[in-house]
């Protein structure tokens, strides 16, 4: 089967290199790909949010099957114009994508079915939501309705903070559209933790769960960014919770999306908080994460490709998922200065992974044959071992020996998930 992947970060490189492996996989397009991607799919120069252009590229070039990966397309519509256009997806429908691309709507949905999540309120009117926060209780959390690149969550420890956040989300307008409505939400505490699902919208199954390290500098400090590396399993995440997760949040919110008429087939993302009073929903995101992606697909140990069919056939069954028993951690290499302002176009030096390690390429790009940074994270160098010790130290000797200008890593990738384990 010929695949098409739309994207061209880390996530969709791990998802390409997961594919490969597939008995069934062909060739594999990318659009639009990036420099490191090429070595393993075929790139072309198109945006993920050409709509029109990736239906045109799929019949030009007969995709079997595309898998469409970030929440843009996803949001947009793509799967539902690929299938009106006779190509099978891998991914939600724009009236399912809604779970993502609106986090009012999604706090609804969990309001009216009883899914525990933080309290909110909603406004669309910049000096109700002033006044409202000037009898709120501090740290409070500031979201953005809508797709906001990973950046629409502020946590603002005090009124001055608050009234910042509102004024550049509503009346500036730095996200556009998307802070047009904002969920001002109880600032919860306790561990994170992120769980991607495999769901037909009959069956969810969870995949290994993870721990993302969101902040740029070593002990979770400075500005937060899209995820400066991860671990998988997240040592906070124990059997008996898992089994409460299942019976209190992932079926009831697949029941709940079906009940609306917007059921969800694809990579549900659950982003949760174990808080004193048990887990809660902190958001939902209707794609694999990233940069979970590339720490949970490389212990998986069955077929992607069979698994995504069974999803968009409405046949997926617990058999089909299986994962290795060991553990994985992401470092990404980031262009120093991220997530704020930074230089590229510096020549990357890889070496060749060994086994059980890979090297997943995100902001890069490819010139005359020299792969250049093209981006604020540049790349994810990963290992698995049995242990998360054992994962761990692989992937920051892996790390150590790429070399470009300018490269930046965070030392504590997992430094937090060790001390769980050892209780």
């Amino acid at each position: 089967m010929d695949i098409l992947v739309v994207g061209g970060g880390g996530r969709e490189h791990a998802v390409i290199k997961a594919l490969k492996k597939s008995r069934r996989a062909g060739k594999i397009y990318a659009l639009p790909g990036n420099g490191g991607i090429a070595a393993d799919a075929e790139c072309h120069p198109v945006k993920a949010t050409d709509i029109d252009g990736i239906v045109a590229f799929a019949r030009s070039h007969k995709v079997d099957f595309a898998v469409v990966t970030p929440d843009d397309p996803l949001c947009m519509g793509c799967v539902d114009a690929l299938e009106a256009a006779g190509i099978p997806c891998f991914g939600p429908d724009k009236k399912a994508a809604i779970i993502e691309g609106s986090k009012v709507f999604s706090k609804a949905l969990m309001k009216k079915y009883g899914i525990p999540t933080a309290a909110s309120e909603t406004f669309t009117d910049a000096q109700a939501a002033l006044a409202y926060l000037k009898t709120a209780s501090y740290p409070t959390v500031i979201k953005a309705d809508g797709l906001a690149l990973g950046k629409g969550a502020v946590i603002v420890q005090n009124y001055a903070e608050a009234e910042q956040t509102i004024r550049e989300m509503m009346v500036e307008k730095v996200f556009g559209a998307s802070g047009e409505r904002v969920l001002v939400e109880e600032f919860l505490t306790g561990p994170e933790v992120s769980v991607l699902s495999f769901t037909d919208g009959k069956t969810v199954i969870p995949m290994v769960s993870s721990m993302d390290h969101k902040r740029a500098g070593d002990g979770d400090t400075g500005l937060n960014t899209g995820g400066m590396g991860t671990v998988a399993p997240n040592p906070y995440y124990t059997k008996e919770i898992a089994d409460e997760c299942m019976r209190t949040i992932f079926l009831p919110t697949m029941s709940a999306m079906n009940a609306e008429g917007r059921t969800f087939k694809g990579c549900l993302y659950f982003g949760l908080m174990l808080t004193k009073d048990g887990p809660k929903v902190i958001e939902y995101n209707c794609r694999f994460g990233d940069p979970e992606t590339q720490v949970v697909l490389p212990l998986l140990e069955s077929d992607l490709l069979e698994i995504m069919l069974a999803v968009r056939e409405g046949r997926l069954t617990q058999d089909m998922v299986r994962f290795s028993s060991g553990a994985a951690c992401c470092v990404v290499l980031a262009s120093a200065g991220y997530p704020k302002k930074y230089a590229t176009g510096y020549p990357v030096t890889l070496p060749e992974p060994g086994e059980g390690e890979d090297i997943f390429v995100a902001g890069a790009k490819s010139e005359d044959g020299v792969l250049k940074t093209a981006g604020g994270r540049v790349l994810g160098a990963v290992a698995t071992a049995d242990t998360l010790q054992g994962a761990i130290g692989r992937a920051y000797a892996l790390a150590d020996k790429i070399h470009f200008e300018n490269a930046y890593m965070r030392r504590d990738i997992g430094k937090r998930a060790l001390a769980a384990e050892r209780g």
